[in-house]
């Protein structure tokens, strides 16, 4: 049995920075994973170059049972903390668009930076420890494969059920529940949709086809839009606008895809003396479409006559594609996992569990999901820090 300070469960970003954070205040920290290496997430993400933040972060870009629970943290590491960090190790940096930041050339660099960090702060870092107990008696005690440790607190960042190839498990909820906190159900965030068999009859073979759309998705207070690219896939939408939206999405709800914000397409057939017809019809929303995507669209949406009323019914269909999937691509696809460890059970200023003193839950593992673009990272970072400097 080793007596350690904080034993803190899973190496990724969440994790890696709360290692810092406590590392620095003289804490003997003890920083386990399961996978064989750190940072395998952080080094998938962002095509390769990680997406580390977002600068134009704030509570709104973040969706919970409790939309105020993540404002402590986000207020008291910010985006500006980590690009502090990368510019004092040197590591180039762009933005994209919207705010996200990546690596100029590799997410290996930005691993390498955590792990410097942790070495620097006195971290002990174990990987290819799987955990198969925590227990409490007084202070707690982790057992792994190889050893276990007694710890005057225990931090969990073991991450979601998202992508599972890559080692993810649902260990977290499983040891939230062993203690008895409640979880708010879980679901795939950030994943693409899948049509329902008519529609994908429809639409499927267009796979590749993508437009400027804005997909709005939800129900009253958890309504939301997104303004950005949608990608028809073999299976049903994809892009960031249909990421975007997945995770407002409940099953039997139906998502609108706005095709032409902004635009009146059919105003060249309102013309006095105009064609009116299909190939009239395709004309017109090929200057918001895709060719082949307003060939197909006039197709299936083709009035009965060319009426005023029939040409204003086609515009608003347009604006408003209803579209009921069917369902999700899962956790295998999903980017990030809804859901998770109520945060009515948890210390907004230092993550820990109101009920067990000395154990703590952040990042992916809490119901705070950030949107698409960097928002997850930054909760990453901003949780692991508020939980660092009070274990």
């Amino acid at each position: 049995m080793q007596k350690v300070d904080v034993v803190i469960l899973g190496a990724g970003a969440a994790g890696m920075m709360c290692a810092i954070e406590a590392g620095r205040r003289g804490r003997r920290v003890v920083l386990l994973d399961h996978a064989e290496r750190v940072g395998k997430k952080i080094l998938i993400s962002g095509g390769g170059r990680c997406n580390f933040t977002n600068i134009h972060t704030r509570p709104e870009n973040f969706l919970s049972k409790n939309p105020h629970f993540a404002k402590s943290a986000l207020a008291r590491f910010t985006p500006a903390d980590i690009i502090a960090m990368v510019e004092q190790h040197g590591i180039p940096y762009h933005e994209k668009t919207l705010g996200q930041l990546f690596c100029d050339r590799s997410a290996h660099e930005f691993v390498t930076m955590l792990e410097r960090e942790c070495a620097s702060a006195g971290v002990r870092v174990i990987v290819g420890a799987r955990i198969l107990s925590l227990l409490r008696d007084g202070s707690f005690r982790v057992q792994t494969t190889e050893t276990s440790f007694e710890a005057e607190a225990v931090v969990v960042a073991t991450g979601g059920l998202s992508i599972p190839k890559m080692g993810a498990t649902g260990l977290g909820y499983s040891l939230a529940e062993q203690f008895g906190l409640r979880i708010v159900e879980c679901r795939p965030g950030l994943v693409p949709l899948v049509f329902s068999p008519e529609d994908r009859e429809r639409w499927c073979d267009l796979a590749g086809v993508s437009a400027e759309v804005v997909a709005t998705a939800g129900a009253r207070q958890r309504r939301a839009s997104f303004q950005e690219k949608m990608l028809v896939t073999h299976r049903g939408l994809s892009g960031p606008a249909i990421l975007q939206a997945s995770s407002y999405w409940r099953p039997g709800e139906a998502v609108l895809v706005d095709l032409a914000s902004n635009t009146e397409v059919m105003s060249p057939l309102w013309k006095r003396n105009a064609r009116r017809d299909a190939a009239a019809a395709v004309q017109a929303v090929r200057a918001s479409l895709s060719a082949r995507m307003a060939q197909r669209w006039v197709e299936v949406h083709e009035p009965a006559d060319w009426t005023n009323a029939s040409l204003s019914a086609l515009e608003h269909q347009l604006h408003a594609w209803r579209i009921t999937p069917a369902g999700t691509e899962g956790y295998a696809k999903a980017e990030v996992t809804a859901g998770g460890v109520d945060t009515e059970e948890l210390d907004a200023k230092t993550m820990q569990s109101r009920k067990v003193p000395g154990l703590y839950f952040i990042g992916e593992v809490v119901d705070v999901t950030g949107w698409l673009g960097g928002y997850n990272f930054q909760w990453a970072w901003a949780s692991g820090a508020s939980a660092g400097r009070a274990v």
